[in-house]
């Protein structure tokens, strides 16, 4: 990657910044003991359950909320969040990577579809917020990154000039619609969850962690 064609880096937090285990172990562990807990149910029953309508939600801005799910479930997902955050995490590089971004002189935005309730906890507990020139959180729009039309949106908030921005992010679905809407520079990460396997990424650039890009 040829950094002198870069002027603005737009970084994803979830499995980009931050370790994915978190959030994987929130979703496919914590809020299904949870839900059993409450409703009286076997935890294998919860989880079959809970899995279908995560599946239903998926790609779409519900998914994301914290609000939403609070209301389907009948429980405080912001709460169940607190009580793991210890579980929040860097990935390894990342305070490394921004400072180098920072040093460099470019603009550097954080782009989330982290609700706003997750956004707050995850960054009073990384201290991410001083590290970027603004931070872009898809709930205020109303619209996912899968959208395309995300991108124009937020073009009208944080105007960036497509061909010479950088795009970092573990979801491929977030990566296409950058890449239709003309993002130039686009970069896959593979190893999202310290926990799992790395994905195998051809149709993108992919890079396991920050520091094999940095300028």
């Amino acid at each position: 990657m040829n950094w002198n064609d870069i002027e603005t880096v737009l970084l994803d937090m979830d499995g980009t910044l931050l370790d994915l285990h978190y959030d994987n172990h929130f979703w496919q562990e914590h809020v299904p003991r949870r839900y059993a807990e409450k409703h009286g149910v076997a935890i294998d029953a919860a989880s079959s359950e809970l899995r279908q309508r995560f599946a239903s939600a998926e790609g779409t801005l519900n998914w994301y909320c914290v609000d939403y799910w609070t209301r389907e479930l009948g429980l405080d997902i912001r709460q169940l969040k607190e009580e793991i955050d210890h579980l929040i995490a860097l990935h390894p590089h990342t305070l490394e990577f921004l400072q180098a971004v920072r040093a460099s002189g470019r603009r550097m935005l954080l782009v989330t579809n982290a609700h706003n309730k997750a956004l707050a906890l995850k960054l009073e507990r990384t201290q991410l917020r001083a590290h970027f020139d603004a931070i872009v959180c898809s709930h205020d729009f109303g619209l996912p990154k899968e959208h395309v039309d995300f991108w124009e949106r937020m073009q009208q908030v944080q105007p960036f000039d497509k061909t010479t921005s950088l795009l970092v992010d573990d979801s491929l679905p977030v990566l296409r619609s950058a890449r239709q809407y003309g993002i130039r520079h686009l970069v896959a990460i593979t190893c999202p969850d310290s926990k799992q396997p790395a994905k195998t990424v051809s149709e993108f650039t992919a890079i396991a962690h920050l520091h094999e890009i940095l300028p």
